[in-house]
């Protein structure tokens, strides 16, 4: 019997590789967390190129107006190209927070640009013409976590809770070159605690159990986070005419894609090789779907009459669209930490105090006796005499 003659449906993939081809992709990435962590020169380092300047007054940026304040969240875009394959590539770099003395509700900008996205998304979706779609829904969020070595504050916990119900959340521990590898290794120990106890819901790359090598892939990027990172825009000779991107320091060179020095390559390759497919797909499907789906249901709800008729009644802006009640929970937590917190201060200062006051005493006694004795030394140097 003599074998049929293929149709030709094998070759759609090749055809839709060349539409994906010539349409690009779309990639957004957001950059939050404490001043002074090193965001910009990480931005420029994982790009290799000076996508955005440090501390120019005159950079371009975009002034986002939220419910509660106007802040300069800075939109930077590019147009990056490889193997003929053109990303817009968006990065957005948030505002840092710590500085000051009260910081509640300094995370309101992030989440109202985030959620305004989605809006300004959902609201182009119901226009006649659809084909010229501005999308700046944030794929991925880098929460950049002090190496301080100890555990995650109660200001971490309480952003990055908010903003894992919105984004695919990815902590990062900046400037891992100032932590020494054991104590590195403890500190991650316990943000996986934290992060575990307090129920933040952070990426997580697919596991392909059909492809071994992609599932131990996976794995490692699963094992390495949160990813400890360094950044450097500047090459550094480790020998003679071999020059790698790095820190220089007295005692040697901490090279930024040495996996033994930090975990550069794994956040590079998560966010640009392996998993950048997954972070939009999840950004639309879960992210963006929940949003449109909790927006329309709540317009739903807003439009209906007493008699259940349609009525019109202007759509609300929903400022936090996810988990009132859990919110009111995490304000209340937070304020008692941040009592506890002064509470603890309070009593650091009371037995400063105190400690001080002992020195004081003991440096007074000493003194006296040093006193006397050089009053007897006088007397035994008259006696010889």
């Amino acid at each position: 019997m003599p074998v049929a003659e293929p149709v030709g449906i094998s070759n759609l993939p090749d055809q839709r590789y060349k539409i994906v081809l010539n349409q690009g992709a779309t990639f957004t990435l957001m950059v939050a967390g404490e001043s002074g962590l090193g965001k910009t020169t990480f931005v420029n380092t994982l790009f290799q190129t000076a996508l955005k300047d440090h501390d120019d007054p005159n950079e371009r940026h975009n002034k986002f107006t939220s419910a509660h304040q106007t802040v300069d969240i800075s939109i930077v875009r590019a147009i990056l190209e490889e193997k003929n394959f053109k990303i817009r590539l968006n990065i957005i770099d948030t505002p840092g927070f710590g500085n000051n003395v009260n910081n509640l509700d300094l995370w309101t900008p992030i989440i109202d640009f985030i959620d305004d996205q989605h809006e300004t998304y959902v609201k182009q979706e119901k226009q006649p013409h659809r084909q010229e779609k501005k999308d700046l829904r944030v794929h991925a969020c880098l929460y950049f976590i002090r190496p301080t070595g100890h555990s995650l504050k109660p200001l971490d916990i309480e952003i990055m809770k908010r903003l894992s119900t919105r984004v695919n959340l990815i902590p990062v521990i900046a400037k891992a070159d100032t932590l020494a590898p054991a104590e590195l290794e403890t500190f991650k120990s316990r943000i996986r605690d934290v992060i575990e106890a307090q129920d933040i819901n952070i990426y997580t790359p697919p596991m392909d159990v059909d492809d071994p090598a992609s599932a131990e892939h996976s794995k490692q990027l699963i094992e390495a986070m949160p990813f400890a990172i360094i950044g450097s825009e500047e090459e550094v000779e480790v020998s003679p005419g071999n020059f790698v991107r790095g820190r220089k320091y007295p005692w040697g060179v901490v090279e930024v894609e040495n996996d033994k020095h930090c975990d550069f390559k794994k956040l590079r390759s998560l966010l640009l090789r392996t998993n950048m497919l997954d972070l939009v797909l999840s950004t639309q499907e879960i992210h963006f779907e929940t949003f449109r789906s909790l927006k329309l249901s709540n317009l739903n709800e807003e439009n209906k009459g007493e008699n259940g008729t349609s009525s019109r009644l202007k759509p609300r802006r929903l400022h936090n669209p996810k988990f009132k009640e859990e919110e009111d929970a995490l304000k209340k937590f937070f304020t008692e930490q941040v009592k506890a917190e002064e509470q603890r201060f309070r009593q650091w200062e009371t037995n400063i105090v105190t400690e001080r006051n002992r020195l004081n005493q003991d440096l007074e006694e000493m003194q006296a006796k040093l006193k006397g004795l050089e009053d007897l030394v006088k007397k035994l140097q008259l006696l010889k005499k």
